[in-house]
């Protein structure tokens, strides 16, 4: 099947560089223009998808080759992009970053080849002059095929611009087009924290924020020639990734500031397959919607708010009791957590056994294969699936239903996995095994008729 899907891929030279920046003021450009407009991250990030999302007023989507084979990647964007009239993706790191320090795999170099998306490289500007040619020039030249087609210079003056885009122009004739520049705009930095940006709904001013950036956007940045470049883009061929359809099931997620770290499309697939999916807050709702067969508790920062949750008692034990009735449950890193005794000093649901502490760093950061020491909720034993693991806190009793491996080769146990429960530090992307889900929702099937 073949698909007209206009797009861009926005990357970086390096993490830090502006691409994030660069990439909401072009968003928010673009939809104050009316068009309709997809955004897509590249690689495990849920906080930049936030922003987007806040922008383009609808989901982002991830695109990521480690969790997904080639078709399962073009088959998410063009369904996801099929009514835009252009979609941005956003690289993760440099544009050459992927698995290892030495591997391209999973870069966004691979994910621009495997789509066919031109390429627009965003290089930082600041504190240099004539070196940014040679910087682009070992871009253009490291890896073949690699689809870059114009430049923005981030955080430059006007007065230097048009001589550096004159040097890109010249020494490159054509083959790479300057596109524009954002000056220096420190009234619109993002913040950061501990596991990279803060969340959208904690930015102080962002709407004034993402105005002020679109409209330097509008003034400095090429954006009817991006516009072109994404326009110019050969289709997308792909296979569809088919799914059963169910009878209904009521899936419960949470969804507030302390937990809002899922991929989307895991989602819209539970939803593809029949389910009622039913947001709920454990920072403020006194209880579980009534009426579920199924619990989903993502990621987020439960750390920031441990004393909130640990005094909504009503909820704690409206979770524990689901659970000690066999409620079919996943809970991912902060929703794992969230389960334990304790985060820190502050009591918390108290289903399973362990303590959470920060350790003051990354711990065992990274891409990891999960496989199966035993039948659980999600698969049977030795069925594996591509994960991701990103989080500061660790816990005494972290679980042994899953080994982890990382592409280095390291291993250790990981996640507690019954028949009704995975509870773990790795979070999951059902689109890297879609039986996983299957199996979800055949669970939360059989709770619903339970008691008929």
């Amino acid at each position: 099947m073949e698909q007209m899907i206009p797009r861009i891929l926005l990357a970086g030279t390096n993490s830090g560089c502006g691409k994030t920046t660069v990439c909401c003021a072009l968003l928010q450009a673009l939809v104050n223009r009316g068009l309709r407009t997809g955004a897509f991250k590249c690689g495990p990030d849920y906080i930049d998808p936030m922003f987007h999302s806040r922008i383009i007023g609808a989901k982002s989507g991830n695109l990521d080759l480690y969790f997904f084979p080639e078709n399962t990647l073009r088959y998410l964007l063009a369904q996801n992009g099929r009514e835009c009239d252009i979609s941005v993706v956003e690289g993760v790191m440099g544009f050459y970053d992927g698995v290892g320090i030495s591997s391209e795999k999973g870069s966004s170099y691979e994910i621009a080849k495997a789509t066919g998306s031109p390429v627009v490289l965003v290089v930082n500007a600041r504190g240099t002059a004539l070196s940014i040619v040679p910087v682009i020039q070992g871009f253009l030249s490291f890896l073949p095929d690699n689809q870059i087609a114009g430049i923005i210079l981030n955080k430059c003056s006007e007065m230097s611009y048009p001589a550096l885009a004159k040097c890109i122009q010249e020494h490159f004739s054509g083959k790479v087009l300057p596109l524009g520049y954002l000056p220096n705009m420190p009234e619109c930095t993002l913040e950061s924290r501990h596991l990279g940006l803060v969340t959208a709904d904690e930015v102080t001013g962002l709407k004034e924020k993402l105005g002020k950036l679109a409209f330097q956007a509008e003034k400095t940045i090429q954006i009817d020639t991006i516009l072109e470049l994404a326009n110019r883009a050969d289709p997308i061929c792909f296979e569809e990734v088919s799914l059963p359809e169910f009878e209904p099931v009521r899936i419960a997620y949470a969804n507030d500031q302390a937990f809002c770290f899922r991929y989307e499309d895991s989602l819209k697939m539970l939803k593809t397959m029949g389910a009622e999916l039913i947001p709920f807050s454990p920072l403020r709702d006194m209880g579980l919607p009534e009426h579920i067969h199924g619990l989903y508790l993502c990621g987020g920062y439960p750390e920031l708010y441990a004393d909130q949750l640990s005094a909504n008692r009503s909820m704690k034990a409206s979770i524990r009791k689901a659970l000690e009735e066999k409620l079919p449950c996943i809970a991912e890193c902060g929703g794992f957590m969230y389960l334990t005794e304790s985060i820190g000093s502050f009591p918390m649901v108290g289903f399973l056994p362990g303590r959470c502490f920060d350790t003051g760093k990354l711990t065992r950061f990274g891409y990891v294969t999960l496989k199966a020491r035993k039948d659980n909720l999600l698969c049977g034993v030795g069925d594996s699936i591509q994960a991701h693991e990103f989080h500061h806190w660790d816990c005494t009793q972290p679980g042994d239903g899953f080994s982890a491996e990382k592409h280095s080769g390291r291993k250790w146990a990981c996640a507690v996995a019954t028949e009704t429960l995975y509870a773990g530090f790795p979070h999951i992307h059902f689109y890297a095994n879609p039986e996983f889900a299957i199996h979800f929702y055949s669970a939360c099937r059989e709770e619903k008729h339970k008691n008929d």
